[in-house]
């Protein structure tokens, strides 16, 4: 049978939290009444991570997974993730025990719906203030850049139709603008709230570097719609 279910998860340094989190998704996978493969990326991890992937690819049939020699950041790997992909249906998730594999079914139900993008809205959102006060920041100026309203444009825990997603081209932390740039070609799209938890393992890997590289990101997405909506000369 066809794969219907791609989940793809990028992980850097998160040997503590992967089993747990494949044990996880393998067990809302049961509920599926279709097939599925989860590809879990390794995006350079120095600890033991790929290590134990490698275990757990010998008991978990539906897991396929990718090793990137070095770190190239959340948004490449996520790409690579997609390149991968057989599904129809490709969701994206955090590999930190942050976001809930159990909410993968109720985005799909908005797919079934006709939806073509879901977003998962962190609403209740567990992180420090000093990540959550910049991300509403960010939230606001991608809504205003885009046109595009999201309250929660940072949440990973999304789910595509695969002909939305696969043709875009990303760099930099360009994925926070996937559903915007699907839904300016047409795509439709909604968000609906997720449960979100607090980081058990590990320490975040979001700091001022990266809040510099969204805010570039953000410029750059600007210029790509000030000059795709030009008139030809």
């Amino acid at each position: 049978m066809s794969v219907y279910l791609s989940i793809v998860v990028p992980l850097y340094n998160e040997s503590e939290s992967v089993e747990k989190l494949l044990a996880t998704i393998v067990e809302v996978g049961k509920e599926f009444d279709f097939d599925y493969e989860i590809i879990l990326v390794d995006d350079g991890s120095e600890d033991e991570t790929w290590e134990i992937i490698e275990r757990l690819k010998r008991t978990t049939p539906q897991l396929t997974a990718i090793k990137f020699r070095r770190n190239y950041g959340q948004t490449n790997a996520m790409v690579a993730g997609f390149d991968h992909a057989t599904g129809e249906i490709i969701a994206t998730m955090d590999g930190d025990l942050q976001n809930d594999p159990s909410d993968i079914p109720t985005l799909l139900d908005k797919i079934k719906e006709g939806y073509d993008i879901v977003s998962g809205w962190r609403k209740n959102r567990k992180d420090h203030i000093l990540r959550v006060l910049p991300s509403r920041v960010a939230n606001a100026i991608i809504s205003l850049t885009t046109g595009v309203h999201l309250h929660d444009y940072g949440c990973s825990l999304k789910v595509y139709r695969a002909e939305c997603i696969k043709p875009l081209e990303a760099y930099g932390e360009m994925h926070r603008f996937f559903p915007a740039l699907s839904s300016m070609t047409g795509a439709r799209l909604t968000e609906v709230p997720v449960k979100h938890y607090q980081r058990k393992y590990g320490v975040s890997k979001y700091g001022f570097e990266r809040i510099l590289k969204v805010l570039s990101d953000i410029f750059a997405m600007n210029l790509i719609i000030r000059f795709s909506s030009m008139p030809l000369k």
